[in-house]
């Protein structure tokens, strides 16, 4: 008995050093986790890229790609990414600024070529910076596809593009203010748009993508789908090819089309690249070597919000303890059925990186996008190694 009682000892011994050996695979349960949201909420496909220690230690693809055809999705593959575009804008300008080519405090009617005045405040100047910080008093009311729509030669309801109060004293989100910006890009260097942020930006970071459909490997492009009438459908809108629309092109009035606002394609872990640029307050890291893109300086102006209680500053806002318990600055992406966010640390050099291209079941929390970020800050950037 006592022979059986010491073996049965040794077993329970050997059995526990056994499991307290055998390391946790973090990584498998973030897979398994974020596997049952994608069913929870009908997810088509989902594309995640985390940074730790300044550097991607994650990626991976999740769902399809296309679902007409059942194409899976890959990590190699491309998005309309939607508003994080906003920050790339953003970044242009800040260069711009440091280069002396501009200025924040600059009257936008001088820069953009006709007058940009909200009626109900005539005296009161619009600039570049309330633009960038959505405190301009304009909205999207008219649409803001076109610049035709603010301008007062074009349209005849232009003063509706204007709030009721003074700009520089509120806040509103507003396309328009950033499909301006990309037109000011334009009239300030006399460069296309599109042509710009890809010379100025992604190529620097070596990263591939931008906001001309017709300049990229359409093969690489994502479907989104949208939800209608209790399916999802395809929304093409998302990638439309411009073609005979480039030939009367104008430069400092054309902008819109590509969608300063919201047109940047580009992958997740490409988007994890861009992003650790600014997790490093504008020094991007291209095989090793540091690229400096816009100034530590320029970086934390566009970090620092400049509105309560939306802690937006120039296309990022602060997210203090928002979805992970610790400060990080973030921007999120909603159109065509896509989702995305961009949700980085400065301080302690971590990132996440989450796209969804469609789902059936989400609400005003945006579970898609928001809880793979839980999960990827919990399994994969709050382990220790």
């Amino acid at each position: 008995m006592k022979a059986l009682l010491y073996n049965l000892s040794i077993a329970f011994i050997l059995l526990f050093a056994l499991f307290s050996c055998t390391p946790i695979d973090h990584e498998k349960i973030a897979e398994e986790e974020i596997q049952k949201i994608m069913d929870e909420t009908q997810a088509v496909g989902l594309s995640v890229a985390v940074v730790k220690d300044g550097e991607i230690a994650y990626t991976k693809a999740f769902g399809y790609k296309n679902l007409e055809d059942s194409i899976p999705l890959s990590t190699d593959d491309m998005f309309r990414i939607a508003s994080i575009s906003k920050s790339f804008s953003a970044t242009a300008i800040m260069k711009l600024v440091e280069e002396g080519k501009i200025s924040l405090d600059q009257d936008v009617s001088d820069l953009i070529g006709f007058k940009v005045r909200n009626p109900k405040f005539p005296k009161s100047v619009i600039t570049l910076e309330m633009l960038l910080s959505h405190r301009s008093s304009l909205n999207d009311s008219q649409g803001y596809f076109t610049l035709d729509v603010i301008n007062p030669k074009s349209n005849q309801h232009h003063k509706d593009c204007y709030n009721d109060y003074e700009p520089g004293t509120n806040y509103q989100y507003c396309n328009l203010n950033f499909n301006m910006i990309g037109a000011i890009i334009e009239k300030i260097t006399g460069v296309r748009f599109d042509q710009y942020i890809v010379k100025n930006i992604l190529e620097p970071l070596g990263l591939y993508g931008g906001y001309c459909v017709d300049s990229l490997d359409t093969e690489r492009l994502t479907r989104l789908y949208s939800r209608r009438d209790g399916k999802l459908v395809h929304s093409p809108g998302a990638y439309t090819i411009l073609g005979d629309r480039l030939n009367d092109y104008e430069i400092g009035y054309s902008a819109p089309i590509f969608s300063p606002t919201g047109g940047m394609k580009i992958s997740a872990p490409d988007l994890a690249r861009y992003m650790i640029m600014h997790m490093n307050y504008g020094e991007g890291v291209v095989n090793g070597v540091p690229v400096r893109i816009i100034s530590e300086e320029s970086s934390k102006m566009m970090q620092t919000k400049r509105s309560e209680p939306e802690s937006y500053g120039y296309a990022l806002r602060e997210a203090d303890s928002l979805w992970v318990p610790e400060y990080a600055v973030m921007h999120t992406g909603s159109a065509y059925g896509l989702s995305s966010v961009m949700y980085f640390s400065p301080i302690k050099k971590w990132g996440i990186v989450v796209i969804n291209n469609g789902v059936m079941v989400d609400d005003d929390s945006r579970p898609i996008i928001r809880r793979p970020v839980e999960v990827l800050y919990e399994h994969i950037v709050n382990v220790e190694e």
